[in-house]
């Protein structure tokens, strides 16, 4: 049986699903505000780019290829679009239709007599929530300010707590057991700390145990409450108490909003191959990825790892982008719209890793979704690259975001369908790997889908070597991928 896995995400859930996105520039709370942002935006209107019908005035919305719910998610496929505002109000041909919501509403505002009595706002909220429910879609909802605000900071790059990626495993290593709860001979481990996160500055390792947050033991305690007592307040500090080997001490981490790195790269096999893990898929991680493929290169390395587990998705045009670097010509991703139009997104020139003697694996998992699954299809169809690990999520759908006016939050709204390079559409199947490796009870610090990656180039296994890498965590609407560490 597995075991469990689990995010200190932005929200406090340690539960995972993927939405995608994509932004030219990061900012704080992961909203478009930038010159930047808003001329990228026009431009993809004028180059033929899908333009949207408008929510509110001034406002643009992102088309996406994700699952998400709550405050973090799994990037898919998305672009960025320029709204075109509407005009508020009830159109008058539509004004009988209307007629009776307009009469709850004001028999509510008038005449409720309950208390507490709700607001105007939290009316008008209801409404939209209502609506978005009505789809009967888990891809389309509602969220409030707080929770797409929090959601926009994570498609930005960024995350709010300490920044650790843990699960909780048997004490015992050789048992097979499954954990539900801590304690009672199971545990939670650290994964990995985030690179560039608090966690990382004050030195939390792989492996390192937490026994109890603010001097409370955990045990008897599921993951998520853990997790909810592990995260607070920005510029606040938590204490926990570790267990590492032998050891134990009392570590303080202050709490953060940090930059989330989207490619970590390491050296293999004794500097013959370049890993490379990419995070997630935006315009921060097409261009890091270019550039660290472009030094692993320099440096005579023909052999190169790409995991992509836990890569919850991003943007389509990125997606496009990191496999135009091992794929000179032809599909990468089709898109259909809601009447049945099908648009081919084709690779680009001038990839840097098209020879194909350089050697590529591909790592995947069950937390590999959306956008990521938009390019490891691609890479996949074209026979670039084989698969190493389990089957990915299977999101095929495609998202619009539209930040409502009056900080009202947002809707998630499905807009389209993507299809592979061989026009299968993925929804709810995934991809099979071409080499099937079980994650299944694995332990913080190894990682057997990396060593199984390292023979398929000929390379023997160096388990430990990488810290397997995880998914940044977003709460499912009603599935969740599979467990899978996740980033803080």
């Amino acid at each position: 049986m597995p075991t469990e896995s689990s995010a200190i995400g932005p929200n406090g859930s340690g539960s995972s699903a993927p939405e995608a996105e994509h932004t030219p520039e990061r900012t704080p709370d992961g909203m478009a505000g930038t010159d930047e942002r808003v001329e990228e935006a026009e431009r993809r209107g004028r180059d033929g780019s899908r333009r949207t019908r408008g929510v509110a005035p001034s406002r643009f919305s992102l088309i996406l290829v994700a699952v998400l719910a709550g405050s973090a998610l799994f990037m898919g496929g998305f672009s960025l679009g320029a709204h075109i505002a509407t005009t508020p109000g009830t159109p008058a041909d539509e004004e009988t239709r209307f007629g009776p919501f307009w009469d709850v509403y004001s028999l509510i505002q008038n005449d409720f007599a309950g208390s507490p009595k709700p607001s105007q706002d939290q009316l008008v909220q209801a409404a939209i929530k209502g609506m978005m429910e009505s789809l009967n879609d888990q891809w389309s909802y509602y969220q409030g300010p707080s929770d797409f605000q929090n959601s926009l900071l994570n498609v930005g790059g960024q995350a709010q707590g300490i920044g650790v990626q843990v699960q909780l495993q048997p004490v015992d290593a050789s048992s097979t057991a499954t954990c539900s709860t801590i304690g009672n001979g199971c545990e939670m481990a650290i994964v990995q700390p985030i690179t560039g996160s608090p966690a990382d500055a004050a030195g939390l390792k792989a492996g390192d145990v937490i026994v109890s947050v603010g001097g409370n033991s955990l045990d008897g305690l599921t993951i998520d409450q853990a997790i909810a007592l592990i995260k607070g307040p920005t510029d606040t500090s938590v204490a926990l108490g570790l267990v590492r080997g032998s050891s134990s001490m009392q570590v303080s981490v202050v709490r953060k909003v940090y930059n989330q790195p989207e490619v970590d790269a390491k050296t293999l096999a004794n500097g013959a191959v370049a890993y490379l893990h990419v995070m997630g898929v935006n315009q921060p991680a097409s261009s890091q990825f270019d550039q660290k493929l472009a030094a692993a290169l320099q440096a005579g390395q023909r052999n190169i790892i790409l995991d992509l587990r836990g890569n919850l998705g991003g943007y389509v045009d990125d997606a496009v982008k990191i496999a135009s670097e091992f794929i000179p010509s032809g599909t990468i991703v089709y898109q259909q719209d809601a009447s049945g139009t099908t648009s081919e997104l084709t690779a680009r020139a001038n990839g840097r890793a098209t020879d194909p003697a350089i050697h590529l694996v591909v790592l995947v998992d069950g937390n590999t979704a959306s956008a990521a699954e938009i390019l490891a299809a691609a890479l996949q169809s074209h026979e670039r690259a084989k698969l190493v690990g389990s089957k990915t999520y299977g999101k095929g759908v495609v998202q619009e975001w539209l930040p409502l006016s009056n900080n009202f939050g947002g809707i998630h709204l499905t807009v389209a369908r993507w299809l592979t390079p061989d026009k299968v559409w993925i929804q709810g199947k995934g991809l099979q790997p071409d080499v099937p490796i079980s994650s299944d009870n694995v332990r913080a610090g190894t990682d057997p889908v990396l060593d199984a990656g390292l023979e398929q180039l000929g390379f023997p296994p160096q388990s430990g070597a990488a810290a397997s890498p995880g998914a940044s965590a977003a709460p499912g609407a009603s599935a969740n991928p599979t467990s899978s560490p996740a980033a803080s």
